[in-house]
């Protein structure tokens, strides 16, 4: 009956329902479209609702895992999942001038948000296994690299934001393993040069979108991005005018006038006015309906939820007893954080449009569920890190004079 027990981090699991009960509440009042749509006031929660309840049944079952059985998601889920970039890339369903999506009947499957996590994994195994007594070994950046490049290059052209936060990740996670930082500085310089090749490429693009050089499904999403580099899409201080509504800045204006809105102490939730002009606010933009209508509390509430939970994580790996499990969990959790970083960002208006979604708390499907994995990753992992911390031989090692002066006092 073990396995039916609630186990791991009981702080994970607490924000694991607060971001939940925020998603219900937020995503119901943003899906005033959606209902529209469905013609049914209570579809789309139900609906959203689904998932969250799978999200929280994978989350529960995959924590009870033993964590060392991740060590073959690299053997088994790498192949897969460059065969599923490959497929989306060349026959996947396009939705949004992007082709990113596996379609499975009536729902559809997003094969970059496993692409993450799966990376994490395949990095974290290469780092547990090239750790000396200083540094990590030279060679295990070039598997790192190899094996992120590949993913990225398949991901980068109908999804730069997922790329480049895959790659950010991946660098974090590098000098949280202890690269040599000489090594870490030739790959930040080349990346920064390779990055600069791409901007003066896309910059020297045509800038009408309707060009027929963006009629192929390669290139498709170069228009979108060519586009924002000649509008103002990150501002600190806005002026009056960054407030004229037009086909380019509509979803960033909309955002910053949510923000606007709440004067500090939000309109209460279901009474935001911009969910019925900001496209995709339950997903992309789901954090300005939570500004909207719960002010800065709410705000600092969720910041505080995604903080904590990259606190924990720390704490977690800093208790495990090998290495894998510890840069899993780091792995991870760096990835939940970031992302929700990313995304917040652009909603406050200090941040480029990179289409992340709030993790967990943004409308999803496949999206939800697989985050709920990565957190039932991370609860498996505090689960042979607690059972660590309850062994005899961790209680000696905690406090080894009290022990022993306690048993030559008995003897």
């Amino acid at each position: 009956m073990k396995f039916f027990r609630l186990q791991g981090d009981l702080v994970v699991w607490a924000i694991f329902f607060f971001l939940s009960v925020i998603s219900l509440i937020e995503v119901y009042s943003a899906g005033s479209f959606l209902a529209l749509k469905e013609g049914s006031f209570w579809s789309p929660l139900l609906h959203h609702g689904l998932f969250l309840l799978l999200a929280g049944v994978a989350a529960f079952c995959i924590h009870n895992f033993p964590c060392r059985l991740f060590k073959l998601i690299p053997i088994f889920g790498f192949p897969a999942i460059v065969f599923m970039l490959f497929y989306v890339l060349v026959a996947g369903a396009n939705l949004n001038n992007g082709a990113r999506w596996i379609p499975l009947g009536p729902f559809s499957f997003q094969p970059s948000e496993l692409a993450k996590g799966i990376v994490v994994t395949t990095v974290a195994l290469i780092l547990s296994t090239s750790q000396g007594e200083k540094t990590a070994n030279k060679k295990a950046i070039i598997p790192i690299l190899s094996i992120t490049f590949i993913i990225t290059v398949l991901i980068v052209t109908q999804n730069f934001s997922t790329a480049a936060l895959i790659g950010f990740v991946v660098f974090l996670m590098m000098v949280v393993g202890r690269i040599p930082r000489k090594q870490l500085l030739i790959t930040t310089l080349v990346v920064g040069a390779l990055g600069g090749v791409f901007y003066l490429g896309l910059k020297a693009l045509p800038a009408d979108p309707d060009d027929p050089i963006y009629e192929g499904r390669a290139l498709q999403r170069f228009s979108t991005w060519r586009s924002r580099l000649d509008g103002k899409h990150m501002v600190i201080t806005p002026d009056p005018h960054d407030f004229v509504v037009t086909d380019k800045n509509r979803q960033v204006v909309h955002a910053r006038i949510a923000m606007a809105r709440a004067h500090g102490t939000g309109v209460a939730p279901g009474r935001s006015v911009q969910r019925d002009f900001l496209s995709a606010a339950y997903s992309d933009f789901i954090f300005a309906i939570i500004g909207e209508e719960l002010g800065l509390p709410g705000c600092l509430f969720v910041v505080v939820l995604y903080l904590t939970l990259l606190f924990r994580v720390g704490r977690i790996a800093s208790r495990c007893e090998h290495n894998f499990p510890a840069f899993l969990a780091m792995g991870l959790g760096l990835l939940l954080v970031v992302q929700a970083l990313l995304n917040m960002l652009v909603a406050v208006g200090v941040g480029p449009v990179t289409g992340q979604t709030l993790p967990l708390i943004s409308k999803g499907g496949t999206s939800t569920i697989i985050t709920g994995v990565y957190f039932g990753m991370i609860l498996s992992v505090s689960r042979s890190a607690r059972r660590k911390d309850m062994s005899p031989l961790h209680s000696l090692a905690k406090e080894p004079n009290k022990i022993t002066s306690e048993a030559f006092t008995q003897a």
